[in-house]
């Protein structure tokens, strides 16, 4: 779309948008194509296809070898210019459209396909630093406004505070080791930002989820979804399968510290968290008799987990989504925004409120933990340029100790008096004012 459809001009489009049908239809492969198209390489001696390419360094050999994705290819000869151009080929692969030649030889061991060209369709690289240093040019909304269109909404049919949830649904994106809990009605695309926007996330549908494919797997040596993915959602809480108690004892333990035992086996990880699910019924008369945390299985509702969550997101207040809520204006394409995501993990805003604001006597360290990282990861999308008053902080303040306080509240009601004290706030250093601040269904 980038390479054919880059105009205002209706025609220009309609035609790009032809050619790229055109390419698609004639090159994308397909896992079950694999072997017609392998088949029509070796025919031909030459082909074009789009997959996705892996690159790992074959230190026996002295030599790059690609492994093709859907078309099942491994060991594949890369020249070390490609490598060098485009160095996310080792991070994890990228989309590309590649020239594949065949030639086979009974005298060598390596494969018979060869690339002769590649030229990625995903963002290869991006300037860690272009991005935040154009963010002066704009207002706060302007940006905000920016970010939202990137992933699809317009904010102008939005709430503002409907805006602020959609920002903090981009938190984990940036913000490493970040927990989040997002339970509301269906249809309001909880798990749609974790599924499209970005390459470097995974959703997962309900279903069993077992310890060897979250974290570690002992028969094989490899580490699990976390260590390979910046973001693990999950979607459909109310269908997760975690009757092994080993899994929640070490989700426990990574949600705490970022890291976990297995074996012998000590592993470090940063990838966020996501938890999310639907809850019917209305919200304030459940939140006057019970606990908000009902779609969760029984297992899984266990205080010690529960307070792991940095922050709970309320999908309640968050509409439907309807055509006038999707955009037809300009935003950042995708993949350089998930580039621009992946490098704002590398930088921490957690000690901004300590110049300002005290924490209130309610707030326990982990409290204090989830609000500082709530906080960062606002700084981190709306003012990555580093610049910003004493109200935009507090702004971003308030709605951290809001949505941990919604953690608490749950946990008030499954933990028992332990948890009283919920009355989350803080004190401004230099005029001494106390601030309390109230979730909605709780004031």
């Amino acid at each position: 779309m980038a390479q054919y459809c880059a105009s205002d001009d209706d025609l220009t489009i309609n035609q790009g948008i032809e050619r790229v049908k055109q390419v698609l239809e004639q090159n994308y492969v397909r896992p079950d194509e694999a072997e017609r198209i392998k088949s029509r390489i070796r025919e031909r001696g030459s082909f074009k296809v789009i997959d996705k390419v892996t690159v790992k360094l074959n230190e026996k050999k002295d030599l790059y070898e690609a492994i093709l994705s859907n078309l099942g290819l491994k060991n594949v000869e890369v020249e070390s210019d490609y490598v060098k151009r485009y160095e996310r080929l080792l991070a994890g692969g990228i989309w590309c459209i590649i020239t594949l030649k065949y030639f086979f030889d009974p005298d060598s061991n390596v494969s018979p396909f060869i690339i002769s060209d590649l030229k990625p369709i995903q963002m290869p690289g991006a300037d860690p630093e272009e991005l935040p240093s154009k963010r002066g040019g704009f207002t706060k909304d302007e940006w905000i406004a920016a970010l939202l269109r990137s992933v699809g909404y317009e904010p102008d049919t939005l709430d503002e505070n409907v805006r602020w949830h959609f920002i903090a649904r981009m938190i984990p994106f940036v913000e490493n080791n970040y927990n989040m809990l997002e339970l509301g009605p269906r249809g309001t695309g909880k798990s749609y930002i974790y599924d499209e926007i970005s390459p470097n996330s995974i959703l997962l549908s309900g279903g069993k989820t077992t310890v060897a494919n979250l974290f570690y797997n002992l028969s094989t040596r490899q580490i699990g979804l976390v260590g390979m993915w910046d973001l693990v959602a999950f979607d459909e809480v109310g269908g997760i399968d975690m009757k092994d108690k080993d899994t929640i004892q070490i989700m426990k333990g990574y949600m705490a510290n970022g890291a976990f035992a297995r074996g012998k086996e000590h592993v470090n990880a940063t990838a966020s968290l996501v938890f999310l699910g639907n809850i019917d019924g209305d919200v304030n008369d459940l939140a006057k008799t019970k606990h908000l945390l009902i779609p969760f299985p029984p297992e899984m509702i266990d205080s010690a987990f529960i307070d792991r969550f940095n922050c709970y997101l309320p999908g309640w207040e968050i509409p439907k989504m309807k055509p006038q809520f999707f955009t037809s204006k300009y935003g950042f394409i995708s993949d350089y925004l998930a580039e621009w995501f992946k490098e704002m993990r590398k930088k921490n805003y957690s000690d901004a409120v300590g110049k300002h604001f005290h924490y209130g006597h309610d707030l326990n360290q982990r409290d204090i933990i989830a609000v500082r990282k709530t906080v960062s990861g606002l700084l981190k999308l709306i003012y990555p340029h580093g610049e910003f008053t004493k109200e935009e902080l507090k702004e971003c303040l308030d709605y951290a100790v809001i949505t941990r306080r919604r953690v608490k509240e749950q946990l008030l009601r499954i933990g028992g008096p332990e948890f009283k004290d919920v009355n989350l706030g803080y004190e401004d250093m230099e005029s001494g004012e106390k601030f309390v601040v109230y979730p909605p269904e709780y004031r």
